[in-house]
């Protein structure tokens, strides 16, 4: 009786501890929230009310906030729940970035008020301070697109904020609603979270906004960016201005790949990161070393850039990870070391890296080895040869082409280090797809050598009707070749006309002149010393044959050349060649210099060789429209020449048009670099003052003008005193149009011109007057 008394009390005693160890639900947002990540993994039950400030259904994506506390909660209810709803949420915790709850028990209590949202800087965002939270954001937009997230369309903004690049992801699948949005200041109120790649680490910010009601545009762009001017596509980069604060780091861990010159992987414990590097000092794999660089996002994934590596010469090599097809997908090994088996598909060796392609569970992944770079004395080893149907063990670090750790399976490949990370095995099994090509190899041979009696008799046959067939081959390519070659020389002159530059379209006249002779080398010396077409390297085993291309006055544009077999004739076809190829050199060449001489006559003074009026108001446009963008002032001064006629009508047009040669190049003399001089009339100038700080910098340059007249002119045997009367206008203050800027610099410049032969009529009548000043 009291043994059995004893066991009753003992499982009492254990049922008792059971119950005890039950945990209790959280009832706050402030009690999940102080949970460390290994605390809520778990699974601790929850119970507690808290306001909607986001919710996605078709994603199951829900934001609460409870005071100045926030979580994601994943959700899965039929509710149709909006921001400001106040709910009762149960259910369990659960590891992430930030411990989360999953839950599929949501009651909704009543619609209230929406927490104040909170101001956030980038910092507040990266460093998770704000995580999960209501907050507000000021950004500028760089791109506004729709976008796709479970089947769903969604409008997604990408801004930039003064520490970095923010991502809005707002519920409307409207077009109509990003009008209008690009390079306008924003202000974008929505729950924050972060984007992770496959081991949830933290590669940028996203804002989930409800409806487009919760951005507000606080300054739309000055003018659409459809109204920019084109820019040439080689000269892009000229609009490329970034000021990264980003701060140096330093990581440490064990090198696990390295590939000189390119990138290194550093691995500590189950982290790893991809550091892009320059260097090519002696590493070795297996080394603790620390890396310093810069902190950046390429493709989704946490990198390094800029890297440079102290190696500590200390081995602590990485075991690889052992892992299937499917847990490799997931994403949560990237950049790790890991192993994987699978079976040989194909081999192929490229320029830069060797390829095996391999089957694991039914699926493909590839084994790379990247070929040493070229500064690397160590010539590339041959491609280890692995026979088609091997089962082989690779290991090396695992790359992803998709960073995304919410996409099912993500497609994989896995770098190796060298050779020596590949083995096999198991060897291919006699029946494979190689043994069976030999099998049938052997039957074809069979068959071949028995019907070859059938062969020998139908020889004379098969010959006669070959050579038959071998003339209309012939014939019908020579047709082709000459349709082929018409074709061409009618692109060469569509070409002449066109935009396409003139060495460009000189290589094509001497291929045009290579497709005639066979294929022979041709190419063009011309008279600039550009060389185009194929000119060999070492010409003396050719036979060289040359026509200069004719100009229709003065010398000869250049030289055509062709370099011919030497055990060839001379044959009628090759000057017929060559007299084409230089025709259509001499047109293509003489047409393109009449273009820029009509060119530079259209933009240029002919006189004085300075720009003219229209040269003048194409420059002026575009500075004005620059300003406009940049919020920039310029000036514009006018020039008036005084007395310009008596020049004339005393000594002549002769000498009148020297003067004027001889005040340009003396006005030249007094601007700077990036001001720009125009005659507008007949003696009359202007210039553009390009980059000015204030009116007075304007002032400055107008006083020089008016100054470099104190000295007299020297023309044809005559000493001139000249003068100028100079008015100025200030963009924006005297004007906004090319129109009004010209009116204000016309009109200041004609009451200069006023003031000053007021003051001649004045000196003439009071000449004994002390208070008028010189005029010269």
């Amino acid at each position: 009786m009291r043994r059995l008394i004893s066991v009753v009390a003992i499982i009492l005693g254990w049922a008792s501890t059971g119950w005890t160890a039950q945990p209790s639900a959280l009832t706050t947002l402030r009690a999940i929230h102080l949970l460390s990540n290994e605390e809520a993994g778990h699974a601790l039950p929850v119970t507690f009310e808290a306001t909607v400030t986001y919710f996605r259904p078709y994603e199951k994506t829900m934001f609460v906030q409870d005071g100045d506390v926030a979580i994601y909660v994943q959700a899965t209810t039929q509710a149709k729940l909006v921001p400001g709803d106040r709910i009762r949420v149960k259910g369990t915790t659960h590891e992430s970035f930030r411990p989360y709850v999953l839950s599929n028990n949501i009651v909704f209590l009543h619609h209230g008020s929406l927490p104040e949202p909170l101001p956030a800087s980038y910092d507040d965002l990266i460093h998770a301070r704000r995580d999960c939270m209501l907050v507000k954001v000021r950004a500028v937009v760089r791109a506004a697109d729709l976008a796709l997230s479970a089947d769903q369309t969604y409008a997604s903004l990408q801004m930039m904020t003064p520490g970095g690049s923010v991502d809005a992801a707002i519920d409307q699948n409207d077009p109509n609603i990003l009008n209008g949005l690009l390079d306008a200041e924003v202000e974008v109120t929505g729950a924050v979270s972060g984007r992770f790649d496959g081991k949830m680490q933290e590669t940028g910010i996203v804002l989930h906004v409800p409806t487009p009601d919760y951005v507000r545009v606080i300054r739309r762009a000055s003018a659409s960016p459809w109204t920019y001017p084109l820019t040439h596509m080689d000269e892009v980069l000229a609009g490329y201005n970034v000021r990264n604060l980003s701060q140096r780091i330093r990581v440490q861990g064990v090198i696990t790949y390295y590939q000189p010159g390119s990138a290194l992987v550093l691995q500590n414990g189950k982290r790893s990161l991809w550091i892009m590097t320059q260097t090519r000092s002696n590493l070795q794999i297996g080394d603790v070393a620390d890396a310093t660089g810069f902190p950046d996002v390429h493709d989704g994934f946490l990198t390094l850039t800029h890297g440079e590596v102290l190696d500590s010469r200390m081995q602590a090599p990485v075991l690889p990870h052992l892992a299937s097809w499917h847990e490799l997908s997931q994403g949560r090994n990237v950049f790790d070391l890991v192993s994987i088996e699978g079976q040989v598909v194909r081999e192929v060796r490229e320029a830069a890296q060797d390829e095996y392609v391999l089957v694991s569970d039914g699926q493909l992944f590839t084994a790379i080895y990247r070929h040493p770079p070229p500064a690397r004395p160590l010539p590339v080893p041959p491609m280890k040869q692995i026979a088609v149907g091997s089962k082989v063990r690779v290991s090396g670090v695992c790359i992803l082409e998709d960073s995304n750790p919410f996409d099912a399976q993500v497609p994989f490949n896995v770098l190796m280090r060298s050779f020596a990370d590949i083995a096999v095995v198991a060897q291919p099994p006699w029946l494979s797809v190689e043994s069976l090509t030999r099998i049938v190899s052997i039957l074809l041979a069979v068959m071949v050598a028995t019907g070859a009696w059938g062969w020998t008799l139908k020889e004379k046959v098969q010959r006669q009707s070959a050579a038959l067939a071998s003339r209309i081959e012939a014939e019908a390519m020579l047709e082709r070749q000459n349709a082929l070659l018409e074709q061409r020389r009618s692109r060469i002159l569509e070409d002449i006309n066109g935009p396409r530059p003139l060495t460009e379209i000189i290589a094509q006249i001497a291929e045009l002149v290579s497709l005639h002779l066979d294929g022979a080398p041709c190419w063009c010396a011309l008279s600039d010393g550009t060389e185009p077409g194929k000119c060999p390297t070492d010409s003396r085993d050719l036979r060289i044959v040359r026509k200069d291309i004719p100009s229709h006055c003065g010398p000869a544009l250049g030289t055509l050349f062709a370099g011919l077999d030497p055990r060839t004739r001379p044959l009628g076809r090759e000057s017929e060649a060559l007299a084409l190829g230089t025709r259509l050199a001499s047109l293509a060449i003489e047409t393109r210099r009449l273009y820029s001489d009509l060119l530079h006559r259209s933009e240029f003074d002919l006189l004085t060789d300075i720009h003219n009026r229209f040269s003048l108001d194409q420059h002026l446009e575009a500075l004005i429209a620059e300003a406009r963008e940049q919020a920039g002032i310029f000036g514009l001064i006018y020039v008036d020449l005084d007395e310009f006629k008596q020049v004339n009508d005393i000594y002549g047009h002769h000498v009148g048009d020297h003067y004027l040669q001889n005040v340009s190049s003396r006005m030249k003399r007094q601007l700077r670099n990036g001001d720009l001089l125009a005659r507008v009339g007949g003696d009359e100038f202007a210039v553009l003052v390009r980059i000015v700080g204030s009116q007075a910098d304007v002032e400055e340059v107008a006083l020089r003008l008016e100054h470099c007249f104190d000295d007299s002119f020297t023309v044809d045997g005559c000493v001139l005193h000249g003068s100028a009367s100079v008015g100025l206008a200030l963009y924006p203050e005297d004007g906004v149009t090319k129109d009004s800027l010209l009116s204000a610099a016309d009109a200041a410049m004609y009451m200069a011109k006023h003031t000053k032969r007021a003051l001649r009529t004045l000196r003439r009548e009071h000449p004994r007057s002390a208070v008028i000043p010189s005029s010269n």
